[in-house]
C-alpha cells in the first residue's frame, strides 16, 4: 500500500475517497472504469476493492487527517460523503480557485454528481460530466458558462495551449457579457480552430471573424481576439474592460 499518489503527466493525478460501506461499494464500481485513480477509503472497507488495479490508500484514523495529503497530491477528488460534510472537511485548506483542486461529490445513492469546488477553471465540472457518464448519474453543473453551454473566457483554448491575456476586471466583465447572452466578437487571426470543444452549436450571440479590422466595435458589448499580434495600450483603452486576448504557441497554425 502506498500513500503517494501516482504521478502521470499525461492525466489529472484522480482519488476516489469513501467512508461507508455503500460508498465504498460506488467508489469500486467508478474505479474499475478508472484504473489510473488512486483510492482513499476507510481501512474497515479497503477489501471493496480488492483484484481493482488501482493504488489503495486504507486509513484507520479520521478522515479530516487525510484531507491536507489530498489536497497536496491531486488534481481531482472524488467524495463518496455528504456534501455536507465534505464542505465542512475541506474548509479550512481553501486557497484559491488557481490553487484548489478539483472537489466533486457523489450522492450515496450514485444518481447525482456535484462539482463542488474548482469547477471552472480546476476541472471538476468536466470530470463531473465524465464521472456521471460512467455511473450512468446526473451532473448537476451551477457554473454559468457551462449551463449555458457557451465560451468559459479564463480558460478557452487552455486544451490547445492558449494563454489568456487580460486584466482580471477584463475577463469579469466579458465573462459577464457572454453569459449574460450579449453581442460578442470572436476574432480568431491565429491558433487551432479546433477550440469550441462542447456538444452543442456555438451561441447565436458568439459572432467570428477573421480579422481584427473586420469587426465594427460599436455593435458589441465584448471582443474575444486569439492572435499574435501585438496589442497596444491605447486599444487596450479605447476598449475599456471589453477585451480579451488569447495566446496560441507560436507554432501552432
Amino acid at each position: 500500500m502506498s500513500s503517494a499518489p501516482i504521478q502521470n503527466p499525461a492525466s489529472p493525478r484522480l482519488c476516489l475517497v469513501a467512508i461507508t460501506k455503500h460508498g465504498a461499494g460506488l467508489a469500486a464500481r467508478l474505479a474499475a472504469d478508472l484504473p489510473e485513480a488512486d483510492i482513499c477509503t476507510s481501512a474497515k472497507f479497503a477489501a471493496h476493492f480488492a483484484g481493482l488495479a488501482n493504488t489503495v490508500r486504507a486509513y484507520e484514523g479520521a478522515l479530516r487527517d487525510e484531507i491536507g495529503p489530498l489536497f497536496e497530491g491531486y488534481d481531482q477528488i472524488v467524495f463518496f460523503v455528504s456534501l455536507g460534510a465534505v464542505v465542512r472537511l475541506i474548509a479550512p485548506h481553501l486557497r484559491s480557485k488557481d490553487e484548489d483542486p478539483g472537489v466533486i461529490v457523489v450522492d450515496d445513492a450514485g444518481q447525482y454528481v456535484i462539482p463542488v469546488l474548482s469547477g471552472h477553471v480546476g476541472g471538476a465540472n468536466e470530470w463531473s460530466e465524465r464521472v456521471a457518464d460512467l455511473m450512468g448519474a446526473a451532473p448537476v453543473l451551477t457554473t454559468a458558462s457551462d449551463v449555458g453551454r457557451t465560451i468559459p473566457v479564463d480558460i478557452l483554448g487552455r486544451h490547445l495551449g492558449w494563454r489568456v491575456e487580460a486584466p482580471k476586471i477584463n475577463i469579469t466583465r466579458v465573462s459577464a457579457h457572454v453569459v449574460n447572452g450579449e453581442p460578442i466578437a470572436f476574432v480568431q487571426e491565429a491558433g487551432s480552430p479546433d477550440w469550441w470543444t462542447r456538444p452543442t452549436p456555438l451561441p447565436d450571440n458568439i459572432h467570428r471573424f477573421s480579422r481584427f479590422d473586420e469587426v465594427d466595435l460599436e455593435r458589441f458589448a465584448a471582443l474575444l481576439w486569439v492572435t499574435h499580434a501585438d496589442v497596444p495600450a491605447e486599444r487596450w483603452d479605447a476598449l475599456h474592460e471589453r477585451l480579451v486576448v488569447y495566446r496560441p504557441p507560436q507554432d501552432a497554425a
